[in-house]
Order: C-alpha cells, then sequence, then structure tokens
C-alpha cells in the first residue's frame, strides 16, 4: 500500500486502516483503492442483520476484489432459484419453504454442508452501489478446486453472480459441495466480488495494445509459437497432460468418492486421503468420466500485468462437452514477474457432461479475457499481498498440504 494511510470508522464503532487515494476517474475494473474508497463512503459496509457486530476487515479486500463473508446461519433448500424481480430472497424462501426458520443451521460454532444438497447464505456484506457501478461475482480460488458451486444472489435478482448498478441491499450465497462435505463457519470466505464502473459495456482493449502486450511476453509464455489468439483481449489456453514427459509424472488429480468432510478452517490436510494422482503415459490424454472431478493445468504460463484484470469464460460446446473452471477470476499481478509472465500456470477444475470425453494433451479447454483496470491497483497479487498461488503449477486448494507438480 502508499505510505500514506487513513484510519476508516465505521457505522457498528470498529474501524480499518485504508490507503488514503484519490477517486478513480475512469472505467473499468475498480482497484483496491476504489474499494477502500467505497467501505469509506458506505457503498460497502457490514450488514446489521447479525447476531454479532462486525466491520469489514482488512485483509478482505484484494488487488480488484473484496472477498465476501459467509453470515450466522445457512438456508438448506430443495432446488435452486433466483427470486425475480420484485421478489426478495427470504420471501422465494418462505414461499418455497413455510418452516425453514425451523431448519436453518446456525453457522457460528461451525457447521457441516453435506455434498449434493443445497443451501442458501446470507453473507455479512451489503452495498449500496452508485449508477454507474456493477458487481460481479466469482468462487474464489480455493473453493472452485474444492467442487464447491457457489453463486452469489440479490433481492429481485434475475441473474446470478451480478449485483445491479444502483443495487441497495443485502448479498446472499448459493452453496452447494459437488464433491466433498466441508464445514463452515460465520465469517468463512467462499466468493469475491469485484466492480466495474461503467455506464455501458467495458470499453475493448485496443488492438496494437494487446498486441505489444502478447508480443512483449507479459500475459503469457508459451513455446507454442503459433497460439491462437482470438478478439482482442481474448487468449487461449490449453491444457497440460504431458508435464515433462517423464514416466509416471503427476499431471493432474482425481478426487476420491466418499472421503471425510473437509474444514474449510483448516490447514495440512493429506492430499491422498482425498485426491488420486493422475500420472504421464505415452498417450498424453485422459478421458473425463461424468460423475468425477479432476484438477489439471494450462500448458501455458499466464500472467495479469498490473493495469488489468482477466477472466476464464465458460466453456464452449464447440470445443467439447466439459466445464473447465468454477472460479475464474484472475487479479492484477497474478503471474506476472519483472514486467513478463513468470511461472505461474492457470489451475483447472473439470467436470465432463453427460458422456464421456477424451482429452488430449494440448487441446483448448478455454479463453481467458483481458479488461483494463480503472486505475493500477496499490496492491498487486502475490507481490504485496501473501497469495497462495502464485507461481503455483498442478496445486491443489489451500487446505491440503503442498504436492506441486514442478
Amino acid at each position: 500500500m502508499n505510505n500514506t494511510a487513513e484510519k476508516i470508522a465505521l457505522e457498528d464503532g470498529s474501524a480499518v486502516v485504508a490507503p488514503a487515494s484519490e477517486s478513480v476517474k475512469y472505467t473499468g475494473i475498480l482497484p483496491c483503492q476504489a474499494i477502500w474508497e467505497m467501505v469509506r463512503n458506505g457503498e460497502i459496509r457490514a450488514t446489521k442483520m447479525t447476531e454479532l457486530v462486525t466491520g469489514i476487515d482488512d485483509d478482505q479486500i484484494q488487488p480488484a476484489s473484496i472477498d465476501l463473508r459467509l453470515g450466522d446461519y445457512a438456508y438448506p433448500v430443495d432446488t435452486s432459484f433466483l427470486p425475480g424481480k420484485n421478489v426478495k430472497l427470504y420471501d422465494k424462501i418462505k414461499q418455497l419453504d413455510p418452516r425453514c426458520e425451523d431448519f436453518k443451521i446456525s453457522l457460528l460454532n461451525g457447521a457441516v454442508l453435506e455434498k449434493e444438497r443445497v443451501y442458501v447464505i446470507p453473507l455479512l456484506e451489503e452495498v449500496k452501489l452508485k449508477s454507474d457501478v456493477k458487481g460481479f461475482a466469482n468462487p474464489k480460488s480455493s473453493t472452485g478446486r474444492l467442487d464447491i458451486l457457489t453463486r452469489l444472489i440479490t433481492d429481485e435478482g434475475t441473474a446470478f453472480d451480478e449485483v445491479a448498478r444502483g443495487y441497495e441491499g443485502r448479498l446472499y450465497l448459493e452453496v452447494v459441495p459437488r464433491t466433498f462435505g466441508i464445514v463452515v463457519k460465520r465469517g468463512t470466505r467462499l466468493s469475491q466480488l469485484r466492480f466495474r464502473k461503467s455506464r455501458s459495456s467495458p470499453q475493448p482493449i485496443a488492438a496494437e495494445e494487446w498486441h505489444k502486450l502478447v508480443d512483449s511476453g507479459q500475459v503469457v509464455r508459451s513455446q507454442d509459437k503459433d497460439m491462437q489468439l482470438g478478439d482482442t483481449g481474448m487468449l487461449r489456453f490449453t491444457v497440460d497432460l504431458r508435464g515433462s514427459g517423464k514416466d509416471d509424472e503427476i499431471i493432474g488429480w482425481r478426487a476420491k468418492k466418499n472421503t471425510r468432510r473437509i474444514d474449510l478452517e483448516q490447514r495440512g490436510y493429506d492430499p491422498l486421503d482425498f485426491w488420486e494422482p493422475l500420472r504421464f503415459h505415452k498417450e498424453a490424454s485422459l478421458i473425463l468420466d461424468p460423475s468425477e472431478f479432476y484438477i489439471l493445468m494450462t500448458k501455458e504460463a499466464i500472467a495479469v500485468p498490473p493495469d488489468y484484470a482477466a477472466e476464464m469464460l465458460p466453456y464452449d460446446t464447440r470445443a467439447g462437452e466439459f466445464l473447465v473452471h468454477y472460479a475464474g477470476f484472475f487479479d492484477p499481478g497474478f503471474g506476472w514477474s519483472d514486467g513478463k509472465a513468470g511461472s505461474s500456470r492457470g489451475v483447472l477444475e473439470v467436470r465432463s457432461h453427460e458422456v464421456p470425453f477424451l482429452l488430449e494433451h494440448g487441446q483448448t479447454v478455454g479463453w481467458l479475457r483481458y479488461e483494463r483496470m480503472a486505475a493500477r491497483p496499490e496492491v498487486l497479487y502475490g507481490q504485496d499481498i501473501k497469495s497462495n498461488y502464485q507461481g503455483q503449477s498442478l496445486k491443489l486448494a489451500k487446505q491440503f498440504k503442498s504436492l506441486e507438480v514442478k
């Protein structure tokens, strides 16, 4: 952060220390200093509808996003849903289950969320957005790597993971553990929210600017000189099923079934208790089973320069019937070292759809879309903060002991 900082007093009497900064005047994804300004102005605040008074924690603010925290309780529900126009989320829950208050689960001392169950959890944060600011949510990296589906919902919401311009109110999270039962508590962070300041669509990166980033090695390091670039700001990435080519080298992980639950606040779990290693063989291919969950990595080393953010786009059925990610947001500074892409691979959370699918080394599995920041963040991923996945190769979620492929 800058040397100049100020203490922000919150309505609940607590305070946080935030960097002093001028207002961001440009369009694009808002950086950390602008998010602090939103906290200062009451546009992001801790909700008063909680059993324990809280504020915004210092370490919630990331270079281009804010971590969101689970609230006091979770509602088990029988189906995923959106409230729809003119409908409050709680009213919709009451409509689906008139006895919802009898079955809500307290998270104050921790609670188990069973796999394949749907839960709706009020968050500790609420927002009051301006008319030119829109919010977008993603699962955090560790959330995706544990195969936990999360989707942000707002009152009167008609789309998941979006907060409309001018929205004022509470935020809620739909949580579905897909592979492992999990233990969560009040304050657990499963998702993050970023903000775009714009009255219309995001301003595209100019073609000349984009090709300069690619040619100078600032966004990708790859031995494939014929790498296909899509439209301006779009970068193709492929799957690595070969590694260094050594026999029996671990090139991926497949989740085991019927394991014990994972406490998301704990660290040091043995990966082999929960994951089966996938090893290189000469065919350099993998048949994806629709009932299985896989962790793989990109062949390319990927980076996000300080003035940009990046997002993995949803899979394209023309490339195959599989989903390649849950948590797809990359903060400014990810994988970026000395002005170029370093060694950080993209980690892929993979599921096949409906039928088995043959995945081969070097196959296109998705696209990264780069977008300009409204201003360069005062804090960068991996350089100014403790970042779990900077310099990563094939890395599991932070709850597991490190067993990386080098």
